[in-house]
C-alpha cells in the first residue's frame, strides 16, 4: 500500500471533548428504576415474599428480566431496597421545641404509616418470612433499627439538651416504647390508635422516659 493509498489518520479529539461511556455500558435509567421499586412494592402487598419473582416483578414494572437484573441480582437485595419506604426511614428529625411534641410527631407519623393499606400487608409479610429466612431476618432487623433508632436517638439527644431526660437514656427503650403499642394495636389486631389514644400514649411515653428509673446504668 502506498502512501497515497493510504487511510488518513483520525482526527485528534480535542482535549475538552465530553467522554462517552464505553460501548455495551448499561445506563440505567431513572425512570425505570422507579417502576421497578414501584412493582415490587405492589408484588409485595399482593402475592408476597415468598410467591414473589423477578420475572413477576419485570412484567408488572413492564420492562424485561434484564433491566432488573442489571439493578438487582436477585429479590432478597431488590426487597430491602423498597424496604425505607415501608418503615419510614429518611423521614427528617422532629424538632418542635419539647419531647412531648416530638414523641407527638413520630406516634403520628408511624401511626399514619401503618394504616397504609400496603405497608399493613407487607410489613406483617416481611415479619413472617423473616422467621424462616436468617438472611432476611438479619437484613430486616437492621433496616428496622437504623431506620427508627437513628430517629429516635436524635430526639433523646435534642431532650436531654434541653434537661428533659437523663443523659445517656437508651434509645432502644424508647424505639419499644414508641413502636410496640402501634404494632400490637395496628398491625397484630388490626384496630387503629383514634387521636384522643395517641395523645394518651404518647403522654405515657414522655413519662417513662423522663423518669429518673429509666436513666441509663452504670459502667461499673
Amino acid at each position: 500500500m502506498t502512501a497515497d493509498s493510504a487511510p488518513p489518520p483520525p482526527a485528534p479529539v480535542p482535549a475538552s471533548a465530553p467522554r462517552r461511556p464505553p460501548a455495551g455500558a448499561a445506563v440505567l435509567r431513572t425512570e425505570v428504576t422507579e417502576a421497578i421499586r414501584g412493582a415490587v412494592f405492589a408484588e409485595l402487598a399482593e402475592v408476597g415474599y415468598a410467591r414473589m419473582s423477578m420475572e413477576g416483578i419485570a412484567r408488572r414494572a413492564g420492562v424485561g428480566k434484564a433491566a432488573v437484573y442489571r439493578r438487582w441480582q436477585s429479590k432478597l437485595p431488590l426487597v430491602l431496597d423498597v424496604v425505607p419506604a415501608v418503615t419510614a426511614q429518611g423521614l427528617p428529625v422532629p424538632d418542635t421545641g419539647s419531647l412531648r411534641g416530638d414523641v407527638t410527631a413520630l406516634l403520628d407519623v408511624s401511626a399514619r404509616a401503618l394504616r397504609h393499606p400496603a405497608v399493613a400487608q407487607i410489613l406483617p409479610d416481611l415479619l413472617a418470612e423473616a422467621a424462616r429466612s436468617p438472611q432476611l431476618a438479619q437484613a430486616l432487623h437492621g433496616a428496622l433499627r437504623d431506620a427508627h433508632g437513628g430517629i429516635v436517638a436524635a430526639v433523646l439527644a435534642q431532650a436531654a439538651a434541653r434537661g428533659e431526660v437523663p443523659p445517656g437514656t437508651p434509645a432502644d427503650l424508647a424505639v419499644d416504647l414508641l413502636a410496640g403499642p402501634l404494632y400490637w394495636r395496628q398491625a397484630v389486631l388490626g384496630a387503629a390508635y383514634g387521636p384522643a389514644e395517641l395523645d394518651g400514649l404518647a403522654s405515657a411515653v414522655v413519662a417513662a422516659l423522663t423518669s429518673a428509673e429509666q436513666a441509663a446504668p452504670d459502667a461499673g
